[in-house]
């Protein structure tokens, strides 16, 4: 055992799927484990679910086995538990097939806050409509109440499961642990891409959308890779983009494995140990949706397949005006624009995901210097519906000549997650697409211009 250096009497769980084995976790008496490093990554006993309507989801072999005792053997276990803050539930990928078609999934992990967070994780890929949730009282999980009661009142645990709260529908129950944590703490932080003058003035909360815009070129496109870049960094969110414009796809992966490598990679790279790294972790987190004809609809039906197959947290579209609502009303464009961001919404909030909307603004006016304006979220097609209903809005403003970009906070729902009129100014480098945090500076100093 890598942990002690030397033998141990083990026991040795057998993981398999169709009856191949796939893989084997070995664990000695002092809960040190090992799994065979490259094996692909599956459910504990997942061959028991097969054929059933029905299943049980746990956190360890030995709860599948607690289980089996009590009589409940369609059951399966994660394997390798819960960590908290990164649930990397690639297993749920590779076994998403055997869940598409179960009426009730019971949810039995770990009464700690990591079982939690994979609690929620799994209801949000699974879907809320179909989970739901044991509760072992004063034990941590499904082992140490057989052991405390017996194995009929653990069955008992797992048959008076309670279903996921409806959606549309909430009790003050449903979100009491909520109001306690926004007593005692007040706001939670928001998420951040990890650049410290743009963290200064902005972060953002999933379950909501950001409107981006600029004037053309002036690299809005890029910066939200930037910020995808940095929530996966951060957080280990998983992003598809929706992006007409943002063709060919290998051109837009490039860029994602540029800003990874923080450079060119150049022909000897091809094939190395980084190469594979990097262009590995892009393939994982990083999904391109490409159609022929490119519909709202068909966007967030296939959104929401991604995040119950690969766990995504992020949708980019880009831009709004190449995804459109074929079912929207064309005729009035105010209405249009109100329908097309209640759909995002409606989805954002269902999924869990953060969405991040590309924005063109209509027309672009000048000064009397002679200099393009820069655009508010009014400029867009639909005007003040943009304003009104985005969570938030930002700008994205380059200037060429002295290859500067500034971002401007346009809108930010809660005073908490950042600062109206705010901006944040960078470098931009050009071989690696990276954004390199500037100075505080004002108008007067830095002309911007179109």
């Amino acid at each position: 055992m890598p942990q002690t250096g030397k033998n141990e009497s083990v026991i040795k769980f057998n993981y398999f799927i169709a009856s191949s084995l796939i893989n084997i976790k070995y664990r000695d008496g002092r809960k040190n484990f090992k799994l065979y490093k490259g094996a692909e990554k599956v459910f504990y006993n997942i061959d028991s679910i097969a054929n059933a309507n029905e299943c049980v989801i746990v956190e360890g072999e030995m709860d599948v086995l607690s289980l089996h005792e009590a009589g409940v053997k369609n059951s399966v276990s994660v394997p390798n538990g819960a960590t908290l803050g990164n649930n990397n539930l690639d297993y749920l990928d590779n076994c998403i097939d055997y869940f598409v078609d179960k009426e009730k999934i019971v949810i039995a992990v770990d009464n700690d806050e990591a079982g939690q967070a994979l609690q929620a994780e799994l209801i949000r890929r699974l879907g809320a409509e179909v989970c739901y949730v044991a509760d072992f009282n004063d034990c941590k999980d499904a082992n140490e109440y057989l052991i405390k009661y017996s194995k009929e009142e653990l069955a008992d645990v797992i048959l008076k499961a309670k279903p996921v709260p409806l959606e549309n529908v909430t009790t003050f129950r449903d979100v009491e642990e909520e109001v306690i944590d926004f007593v005692e703490n007040g706001f939670k932080p928001g998420f951040q891409i990890g650049l410290g003058n743009f963290d200064n003035i902005f972060s953002t909360y999933t379950g909501q959308f950001i409107t981006v815009t600029g004037i053309p070129s002036s690299g809005k496109s890029d910066w939200v890779d930037q910020m995808c870049i940095g929530y996966n960094r951060n957080y280990s969110w998983k992003t598809a983009y929706a992006s007409p414009e943002n063709t060919p796809t290998y051109l837009h992966a490039h860029k994602l494995v540029r800003k990874l490598w923080g450079g060119m990679p150049s022909k000897s790279d091809v094939g190395s140990e980084r190469w594979k790294n990097i262009t590995e972790h892009v393939n994982d987190n990083f999904y391109f949706i490409d159609m022929e004809r490119y519909s709202l609809d068909a966007i967030l039906k296939k959104g929401a397949e991604l995040v119950k197959r690969k766990g995504i947290k992020c949708l980019v579209i880009d831009p709004y005006n190449k995804v459109r609502d074929l079912s929207g009303n064309m005729s009035d464009v105010n209405m249009y624009t109100m329908e097309y961001l209640t759909k995002i919404e409606i989805f954002a909030r269902k999924y869990d995901v953060l969405v991040i909307i590309v924005a063109h603004p209509t027309k672009m006016y000048k000064d009397n210097n002679g200099n393009i304006e820069e655009p508010t979220m009014y400029n867009i097609k639909g005007g003040g519906e943009w304003y009104d209903a985005s969570y938030h809005g930002l700008l994205v403003h380059r200037n060429y000549e002295l290859k500067t970009v500034k971002v401007k906070v346009l809108k930010v729902k809660f005073q908490n997650l950042g600062e109206n009129g705010a901006e944040a100014h960078f470098k931009w480098e050009s071989n690696s697409g990276l954004y390199e945090p500037m100075p505080d500076i004002n108008e007067q100093a830095l002309p911007w211009e179109g």
